[in-house]
């Protein structure tokens, strides 16, 4: 008996995961555990693999479908199988799409009365629900097209290949065909054959628009990208959002004394490989002083939910890593316990992991204070925000000089910057105030805290 794939609930803030790749083909024989698909979660890629062995009869969503956690996503079972009660959010009316023995039109047809030429008897359209409905995303006139479905419906292979066929148009062209009075050639003079403003035909004129009016247009408008927001980006863009609508926050700036740390950092680069000091960077000394400060500051080593503050002792330290997927925060587990070369070769795991699209979910949830570092970019102060529930995050900025007078002598010392946003519904200023102080105090004197 066929049974459903369904697709799995990966931690416990992810509601849907968008298909990156299918690994397994329809027809393609399978085992138990085999890899069926790459997902990718508002967190990282993550394999998705088999309940059952057989062979694969159907895939529910195609590569770049955003895919309902809990949801049926693939049929295994045997070749002739039934699938029909598999089908997700299917009904009665539908029959079951295409199988690894029964190829089938592409989409789900909704029988209705035919005349036999693409119209039913009541006078509308024939067109299935996914044909339409996909006819509609892509702003295509589907009452041209000739349907390759029962008695002439159009089903969703005919929007596809209508789709394959139409012209690419630029942003300021598709504008100004919406606008009517121009056709669009198959093909135009941008890149890869894009048809731009200036390759539009005016309707029943027989010639092209006065060429020099439409590149006059064309160079007066920038092309610009359209890109859909998913998957990790669309996480960030909802959470930071909702971060400053349901938080009080308040930054305090301040800059700590950096000479320590680019001696210590400077005699570690100098050192024998036998130590394995090498690679410790500065940012890996800045999270062992915040792992080591937070425990002396415990309100900012805290949960707030409700009207619930939950203090923790041990350190989750979350570290902000850019990707180019978008932020993400992976979490070194009990920082405050951690040596320095243990937090170093923990960091420098948990960012390759993201980068290459491998970390666990896991990885990325439970901080419970977090820590993001632009001195790197040249940024000399920023405003970072709130990862709820946490309550505090410490963004780190550029090595300065600073002024600093020293008797009646005024000396240039490099000084680090830092910024630590607060809830203040929760962690007043002056508490704040002091884990800027004693965290600042550490950073200058990192020697006799590694020492400590």
């Amino acid at each position: 008996m066929a049974i459903a794939a369904i697709m799995p609930k990966l931690g416990n803030s992810v509601e849907s995961c968008i298909i990156v790749e299918w690994k397994k083909a329809v027809g393609e024989s399978i085992a138990e555990g085999d890899v069926l698909c790459d997902v990718e979660t508002d967190k990282a890629v993550v394999e998705v693999t088999s309940p059952a062995a057989g062979t694969l009869l159907a895939q529910f969503y195609a590569a770049g479908d955003d895919v309902p956690v809990q949801m049926p996503y693939a049929a295994i079972g045997q070749p002739g199988e039934d699938i029909s009660e598999l089908l997700p959010g299917r009904t009665t009316a539908e029959p079951a799409p295409a199988t690894a023995s029964e190829p089938a039109p592409s989409d789900t047809v909704v029988a209705t009365p035919q005349t036999g030429n693409g119209v039913s008897n009541s006078g509308r359209l024939a067109i299935s629900p996914r044909a339409k409905n996909l006819a509609k995303r892509e702003n295509l006139d589907f009452s041209q097209l000739a349907g390759s479905g029962p008695d002439g419906r159009i089903i969703e292979r005919d929007v596809q290949a209508a789709l394959a066929a139409r012209p690419r148009l630029s942003p300021v062209a598709q504008a100004k065909l919406a606008e009517g009075g121009y056709v669009a050639p198959q093909q135009g003079s941008g890149p890869r054959g894009r048809v731009m403003t200036r390759d539009l035909q005016a309707v029943g004129q027989g010639r092209q628009v006065d060429r020099e009016s439409r590149e006059t247009v064309e160079a007066a408008v920038l092309e610009a990208e359209v890109v859909k927001v998913t998957g990790v980006r669309k996480v960030i863009a909802e959470r930071m959002l909702a971060s400053v609508q349901t938080t009080a926050q308040l930054t305090l700036n301040a800059s700590a004394d950096a000479r320590a740390l680019q001696a210590l950092r400077a005699r570690f680069k100098a050192s024998s490989e036998s130590f394995a000091l090498q690679s410790v960077t500065i940012n890996d000394l800045i999270l062992l002083a915040v792992a080591r400060t937070l425990p002396l500051h415990p309100d900012l080593n805290a949960h707030f939910q409700g009207d619930t503050l939950t203090r923790y002792r041990a350190v989750q330290l979350g570290m902000a890593v850019d990707t180019p997927r978008g932020l993400m925060v992976p979490v070194i587990r009990n920082a405050d316990r951690l040596s320095l070369r243990e937090i170093s070769g923990e960091a420098k795991r948990l960012a390759a992991a993201c980068l290459d699209r491998r970390i666990a979910p896991d990885e990325l949830t439970g901080g419970t204070f977090t820590v993001t570092n632009l001195g790197g970019l040249g940024i000399e102060s920023f405003t970072p925000v709130l990862n709820p529930p946490e309550v505090g995050i410490l963004g780190v900025s550029n090595i300065n000089l600073k002024p600093v007078q020293a008797g009646q002598d005024v000396a240039f010392v490099p000084h680090i910057g830092l910024s630590l946003t607060i809830n203040h519904q929760v962690v007043d200023g002056a508490p704040a105030a002091r884990f800027l102080q004693g965290l600042a105090q550490n950073l200058a004197n990192i020697d006799l805290l590694l020492a400590g």
